[in-house]
């Protein structure tokens, strides 16, 4: 017999169903959602905030200079992917855009691990800094030109946007050679 709230009347019954308790190291999935939520829409704020002042504040074409010669601001528009790839091919970057937020998001819901909650944040977050641009910036929607303003010397110039995603990579590459699938779970290698 039990009571209210399924305690039972009986002492015999407590022993017999034991309680399962959840291991307090590993994570809730909804806590692993929050902080995947939480970084995308830090980073992509942080994204778009330095977007917005680059262009008010920065001269397209002039260099500024941070730290000597080897680290400034100088604002360019791409049309194209990294290193300037792709630039007659805008609406296909930003048609891929848009499925890469879609697959990120439909991954996301199996997360059960928190470097994977950053990491696919952090790739949310570039992915849609990037496609903010290509979406609401000149000539045109879906044409965009993604606003870029970070320079290092012999380097292409870049974003916020482009930093996420590239740490997103190296987390991705560096959970995937450490066998931790996106569920938290170690991946079973085939060893001959």
């Amino acid at each position: 017999m039990q009571a209210a709230r399924g305690a039972s009347l009986n002492p015999s019954d407590e022993d017999s169903t034991p309680e399962t308790i959840p291991d307090p190291a590993v994570p809730s999935r909804s806590r692993l959602i929050v902080l995947f939520a939480a970084v995308a829409a830090f980073l992509y704020t942080l994204d778009v905030v330095g977007k917005v002042w680059a262009v008010r504040h920065l001269t397209p074409g002039e260099t500024v200079d941070l730290v000597g010669r080897y680290f400034g601001l100088h604002l360019t528009r791409n049309p194209g992917a990294a290193f300037s790839t792709g630039t007659a091919y805008t609406e296909v970057l930003s048609v891929l855009s848009i499925t890469a937020i879609c697959a990120v998001l439909w991954v996301s819901r199996r997360l059960g691990s928190r470097l994977w909650a950053v990491g696919l944040g952090a790739l949310l977050a570039g992915v849609a800094g990037n496609l903010t641009d290509r979406l609401f910036r000149e000539p045109g929607f879906l044409h965009g030109h993604v606003v870029d303003y970070l320079r290092f010397p012999h380097w292409p110039i870049f974003n916020i946007a482009d930093i996420c995603i590239n740490v997103a990579a190296a987390i991705i590459i560096i959970q995937a050679l450490r066998g931790i699938g996106v569920d938290g779970r170690r991946v079973a290698r085939n060893e001959e």
